[in-house]
């Protein structure tokens, strides 16, 4: 949604930066929480009744979170509550997630293979992907028995799929043109 994405950019942004300058992967693990948390529909019903004060909502936000909270993730939350925008907390993670990733010149992998892969087959495959994209990988493997054979890699906008299924469907194009 285009929408909750224009909203949460600000809050990313400015979220990052005091990141920045304190400790990056504290703040990054914290804002995954928080985006649970924020996602779960009984905490976006809670968000939304009006019927329920801020200070609640925020207390009972904060009460929820099992990390350790710093006067800053404090005030981020009242922020958030006291705007309306609680409800686009798993969207500002993402960005985050986004920035971070750049600040670290890194990249989010989904590594879809038709067989359970090992740790070595993982790490093996990484470096070899790392290689093509120039950085480093931050991997997340599912396995899709539909793929027949092989695997099908998502790093950003692009895909490389050697799958069985996917050279099935070239061959059923190139027969059928």
């Amino acid at each position: 949604m285009a929408e909750i994405a224009t909203i949460a950019r600000p809050y990313a942004d400015a979220l990052f930066r005091v990141a920045k300058s304190q400790d990056l992967a504290a703040w990054s693990g914290l804002i995954i929480e928080m985006a649970q948390v924020a996602a779960h529909p009984d905490v976006q019903a809670l968000a939304r009744n009006p019927a329920v004060s801020h200070q609640q909502v925020t207390d009972i936000f904060l009460a929820l979170l099992k990390s350790p909270l710093t006067a800053e993730a404090k005030n981020f939350v009242t922020t958030l509550v006291a705007n309306g925008r609680l409800i686009a907390l798993p969207e500002i993670a993402e960005q985050f997630h986004v920035l971070k990733n750049a600040e670290e010149g890194a990249a989010d992998v989904e590594i879809t293979s038709a067989f359970e892969l090992s740790a070595a087959q993982v790490q093996e495959l990484l470096v070899t992907l790392e290689k093509k994209f120039g950085r480093k990988l931050n991997p997340a493997v599912t396995v899709d028995s539909t793929l027949i054979g092989g695997v099908r890699v998502i790093v950003g906008d692009e895909v490389l799929d050697t799958s069985v299924r996917a050279k099935l469907q070239q061959l059923h194009v190139a027969i059928a043109a």
